[in-house]
Order: C-alpha cells, then sequence, then structure tokens
C-alpha cells in the first residue's frame, strides 16, 4: 500500500478538493483507494465526495474503546474507493494526544489497498506533521498566492525540523542542540539548515547519520492549484529553488490545476468536480496528476535524480500554457454558441481584475515588510 498524505501550509488552497477527486481519479484507474478525512477538527471531506454527515468516524473510534475501526471504513459510491470520515463532531479531536495518534497510525497501515491518501489539515502543527511524515512521498498543495508558496516553503522547513526531532535521541547531542534553538525563540527560524547539519555531523556523527537515512526516503511532491496565467506555474521554481538551497530538499512537481468556478458549481450539487464535469480542463488536470502518481517510484527506491526532477517542471510549464490554450478555445466556443454572453466575459474580466488587484496589494504590504525586517537587522 502506498500513503500518499495531502498537506498544504495554509488553508484555502484546494487541498481536500484535490485529496478527494484525486482519489476517485486513481479509483476509476482501477486502483483500490481508500481516503482518510485527517482534518481532525475540521472534517468536511464527506460534503465533497457528496456524502451526508457521517454518524461514526475517527474522532468515535478514538473516544469510544468498543468500536472496531472497520466500522468507520465506509463505502462509496466510486468504485474501488472507500472513505474514512473524520472526527464526527467530536470536540478535542484537533488535539490528539501521543498515544492516540499512535493508536490511529498503527490502524492505518493494516488497512488493505493500493493507495492509502491522508487528507490532512492546514498549517504546521505537530500532528499534520508526523501525519505528513508517515510517508516520504506526500503532497503540498499551494496556490500562486504571496503566502501560500511562502507557507508552502515553511510547511517543508517545518517537516524537515520535525524529521529531525524524531531522528534524534533525546539524549544526544544533535537533540540538545534543537533544544536550545527552539528555548531560544525565533533561532529555529533564522537558522541555515545546511550549516546547522555540519555541525551536526561533526559533533554527532550518529545522530547525523539517523537523520539522512530517514531524509533519503523523503520525497516530497508539489501541486500548484488555482492558477490563473501560465506564468504562474513559475511561482513553482521559486519554491523549488527556495528548498534546494535552504533546506537541501529536492521537490518533484506534480502538475498543476488552473482555477475554474465549476469546482464551486460541482461542491453546491454535492458531487466531486472530476464526476459532475469529468472533461473539464480541472477534471483533466487531477487525472493527469493521478497517472503520474501511478507511474511514479515506489517509496524503496528513493529521490528522482535531477535530470527527472527538471523534467517535472518543464512538463508542468508546458501543462500550464497547453491548459490555457485550451480554455481561452473553451471560452471563445461559448461566445459563439451563445451560452456565455459578452456581458459575462466582461464580469468575468472585471472579477479577476479585482483579485489582481487585492493580490497586488497582498504582495506590496509583505514587500514593506520584509523591507522593515531587513532593516531593523542590520541596526548596529
Amino acid at each position: 500500500m502506498r500513503i500518499i498524505p495531502i498537506a498544504s501550509g495554509k488553508g484555502g488552497v484546494g487541498k481536500s478538493l484535490v485529496a478527494a477527486n484525486l482519489s476517485i481519479a486513481l479509483a476509476k484507474a482501477g486502483k483500490r483507494v481508500i481516503l482518510a478525512d485527517l482534518d481532525l477538527g475540521a472534517s468536511n471531506l464527506h460534503l465533497i465526495l457528496g456524502q451526508q454527515s457521517p454518524k461514526t468516524g475517527i474522532g468515535t473510534f478514538m473516544t469510544d474503546s468498543s468500536r472496531k475501526f472497520e466500522d468507520i471504513v465506509l463505502p462509496t459510491e466510486f468504485p474501488g474507493l472507500s472513505f474514512i470520515p473524520g472526527d464526527s463532531e467530536i470536540p478535542g479531536m484537533a488535539n490528539l494526544h501521543a498515544n492516540q495518534k499512535n493508536r490511529l497510525v498503527k490502524r492505518l497501515l493494516t488497512l488493505e489497498a493500493d493507495y492509502l491518501i491522508l487528507d490532512l489539515g492546514a498549517g504546521t502543527g505537530a500532528n499534520i506533521l508526523d501525519f505528513f511524515l508517515i510517508s516520504g512521498q506526500g503532497i503540498v498543495v499551494t496556490t500562486p498566492a504571496v503566502t501560500a508558496v511562502l507557507n508552502a516553503y515553511l510547511f517543508l522547513k517545518n517537516a524537515l525540523f520535525r524529521l529531525m526531532y524524531t531522528s534524534f535521541k533525546p539524549s544526544s547531542i544533535a537533540y540538545r542542540y534543537l533544544e536550545q534553538l527552539r528555548k531560544e525563540g525565533n533561532a529555529l527560524q533564522k537558522i541555515y539548515l545546511p550549516k546547522l547539519l555540519e555541525k551536526i555531523a561533526k559533533d554527532d556523527p550518529e545522530s547525523y547519520a539517523a537523520f539522512m537515512a530517514k531524509r533519503a526516503r523523503f520525497r516530497p511532491r508539489l501541486i500548484l492549484n488555482m492558477i490563473e496565467d501560465p506564468k504562474d506555474a513559475e511561482k513553482a521554481i521559486k519554491i523549488r529553488r527556495s528548498a534546494s538551497e535552504y533546506l537541501g530538499l529536492e521537490l518533484e512537481h506534480l502538475g498543476i490545476i488552473y482555477r475554474d468556478t465549476i469546482q464551486d458549481v460541482a461542491l453546491s450539487a454535492r458531487m466531486p468536480v472530476i464526476v459532475y464535469k469529468p472533461q473539464s480542463i480541472l477534471s483533466q488536470a487531477v487525472c493527469r496528476i493521478a497517472d503520474k502518481v501511478i507511474q511514479s517510484q515506489n517509496d524503496e527506491e528513493g529521490p528522482l535524480d535531477r535530470d527527472s526532477l527538471e523534467e517535472s517542471y518543464q512538463e508542468a510549464t508546458v501543462e500550464a500554457q497547453i491548459d490555457f490554450e485550451n480554455k481561452l478555445d473553451y471560452v471563445e466556443d461559448l461566445l459563439h454558441s451563445g451560452a456565455l454572453s459578452m456581458g459575462d466575459l466582461i464580469e468575468t474580466v472585471k472579477s479577476q481584475q479585482y483579485e489582481l488587484n487585492q493580490l497586488k496589494k497582498e504582495n506590496q504590504f509583505l514587500k514593506f515588510k520584509l523591507t522593515k525586517a531587513i532593516q531593523a537587522g542590520f541596526k548596529p
């Protein structure tokens, strides 16, 4: 069973939509898939699948010792796909204790399927990071927005530091280094990871070797969602460069997905968009990503070589251009058929222009904060 945790540095980037539709795409390809809602405390994945609010879920399993785990693995109307609901509206599930988390992980690992897709909560909480690190093939979903790109990078950084904590023995020199940095407040944010690893390799080679063994199996992948323009695809390259330079981490690109209001229509209809409109550009992009997941290497085979990584970004850039041209052709067809009036088109353009202006303001604000921070850092 291949485990694929799906996470995001911030909310609102379409992570759950990706998880649900990717699971269905894999099931349509003939794979046995289990989709688990691990966004504990804010579980709503059943809505995207078009299911009624479940009476049982992970929450009821964790709070009722007599409950069998098999009872919360539910069938769906989609052949090949089973679903594990989340907290079932039970308070406190967002903050699992270590023993609860370990119990849940053990039960998840006993499941039988080709793929286990874990839809995680947004952010960098310890439980979220631990669920993400169950597998070396996790997916980080982000959008081209400046804050989303930054948070995607920060998620990867936090995941690596969490991997270090779980690699080092509490009595080790390396662990004491991390604890000292943590006590210094924002020191962990400023630390240059390659330099820290050099120090650990020199002073605590055993801990260094343990971490590097785990990191060798850590091969996170990226999906750039809700893009508007082919140029947006360049944001993935920025994340890759930052991850490579500052984290020593090579990030594979699984592909791009264009923003499409059809997903909102599908959600209102209580249907996954890949079922509601399978021929849409958005649905075809998800199927394309599913194909890449199926064709990708297994965890044991280690990270991709640099040529393959480079090819994944080049391929995503080409996909962004092709899908954009297909979108333009689709709009033109709607205009000619009368299904879309010129007024509708104008309103759409106005709406997109407003979103662009909001992003520009957000970008200017972040630049201002960054400049102030740099100036403060250089004061004698």
